[in-house]
């Protein structure tokens, strides 16, 4: 046997430390802690402090009678005649503006899907509406197009009258005389070109095997909307109308700007101001928000419950 030293074993590397799971989760979440803590300051903060005013009954013209009522104002919110009433118009206004924003969307979508010269301009026209800061798409519509000596739409009514040989042709007072109409035109102006880019999107994830499948069948296109077209935007248009329901439930612009809440057109938000800066009734005005918010959540949760799904059948598809 041949005697000598012993062979050498190579040493194997030695593995870095690997850090518990708690670490690494929050070192992966630490930065977005900031944009967290920023959110809650915002939005969390501002609504505890509601919720804590609508337990008092509080009247900002007497500061010194102001004292825990517990839950009084929300009895007092829901007893309320011209909350219900304002309930009422919410619904009216919001059912009017989402049908018929849906119903145009889709059939700008159906057009602005085919190819045609000029499309990409066409569509960022189409689009502007929805761009346009609220309050000023409700004073162009209150000033530029109701009013009835220089708007548009008497201006209108006066040339097709001269062009029929028609003497004094109706020149209507748009905002008096149909008030709620008047809301609702604006409101569905602003908010069909957010139905139609949703949809739009919802017309280029077509299998366009399918369609090509059907027409070679002999299908005809309304038989191809009918059966393949609507059927795959059945998501995106329930999408649509909770997303759009959401933003008009709580619309305040068009209403202050245009009627300033007369004539049967004031909306729960509308009636919350009302409460809020002209009766100084905080704990009745915060009740009452703490109340659309709960609402609001209500139909938030269907959303984010279609959302999810809607991703999930791309995902499946992919």
């Amino acid at each position: 046997m041949r005697s000598g030293p012993p062979p050498t074993v190579a040493a194997s590397p030695r593995r870095a430390p690997q850090k518990p799971k708690a670490a690494r989760a929050w070192a992966t979440r630490a930065p977005l802690m900031p944009a967290l803590i920023f959110l809650i300051a915002v939005t969390q903060l501002p609504f505890v402090a509601t919720l804590v005013i609508s337990l008092f009954d509080w009247n900002s013209l007497k500061p010194d009678e102001r004292e825990f009522a517990g839950l009084s104002n929300y009895t007092s919110a829901v007893s309320d005649e011209a909350l219900r009433e304002s309930i009422v118009t919410t619904v009216l206004l919001t059912a009017t503006v989402v049908i018929v924003s849906v119903v145009l969307g889709l059939m700008l979508a159906l057009l602005m899907d085919r190819k045609f010269r000029g499309r990409g301009l066409v569509r960022t026209m189409l689009i502007a509406p929805f761009l346009l800061v609220p309050v000023a798409s409700a004073l162009l519509w209150k000033h530029a197009l109701y009013n009835p000596e220089y708007g548009l739409f008497n201006g209108v009514l006066s040339w097709v009258g001269d062009l029929f040989g028609v003497d004094n042709p109706p020149q209507p007072e748009w905002v008096s005389d149909m008030p709620m109409f008047a809301v609702e035109a604006s409101l569905v102006w602003q908010w069909t070109p957010f139905m139609m880019l949703i949809l739009l999107a919802g017309l280029q994830g077509r299998p366009l095997e399918m369609i090509e499948a059907a027409r070679l069948d002999g299908a005809s296109n309304f038989q191809i909307f009918r059966y393949l077209t609507l059927p795959h935007l059945r998501r995106y248009l329930e999408l649509g109308t909770l997303l759009g329901s959401i933003y008009i439930v709580q619309n305040f612009d068009a209403v202050f700007t245009i009627t300033r809440g007369g004539l049967d057109t004031a909306n729960l938000p509308y009636t919350i101001y009302e409460t809020f800066y002209n009766a100084h009734e905080y704990g009745q005005a915060s009740a009452a928000g703490v109340l659309v918010v709960i609402g609001t959540i209500i139909i938030a949760t269907f959303a984010l419950r279609v959302v999810s799904s809607l991703f999930r059948e791309e995902a499946s598809r992919a």
